[in-house]
């Protein structure tokens, strides 16, 4: 598999890792989904309570490497399913439905620009 470059909306705090993709009815052409980062691993849980769009979740570990994935449906009403990580993960990537395809054992890098 080669390399794949996807611009992406960043998470990296409480406040925006909780609205995540919230009320987002289509992502803008040349946003490709949305990374969310923690400090320290954590084991982590997500919902798509008021999330319109169905979404792929990729979990990497604190290495950046691809533990698990999940297909991610909208939830119109409570009660949400919860989608948990497969364990401590530091690194969270949603996608639209179907978008791409990792292999479990990829490896995410990030490049952050000032």
């Amino acid at each position: 598999m080669g390399d794949v470059e996807l611009s992406v909306w960043t998470a990296d705090d409480p406040a925006e890792r909780r609205q995540g993709l919230r009320g987002v009815d289509r992502l803008p052409g040349d946003v490709d989904g949305m990374v969310f980062v923690y400090v320290t691993p954590v084991a982590a849980s997500y919902v798509m309570e008021d999330t319109l769009i169905a979404l792929d979740i990729w979990w990497f570990d604190g290495d950046g490497v691809l533990v698990g994935t999940d297909a991610m449906t909208p939830c119109p009403a409570e009660p949400c399913p919860d989608y948990p990580s497969p364990g401590p993960i530091l690194t969270v990537l949603e996608t639209p439905a179907g978008e791409y395809h990792f292999e479990v054992g990829s490896v995410i890098s990030t490049v952050v620009s000032g």
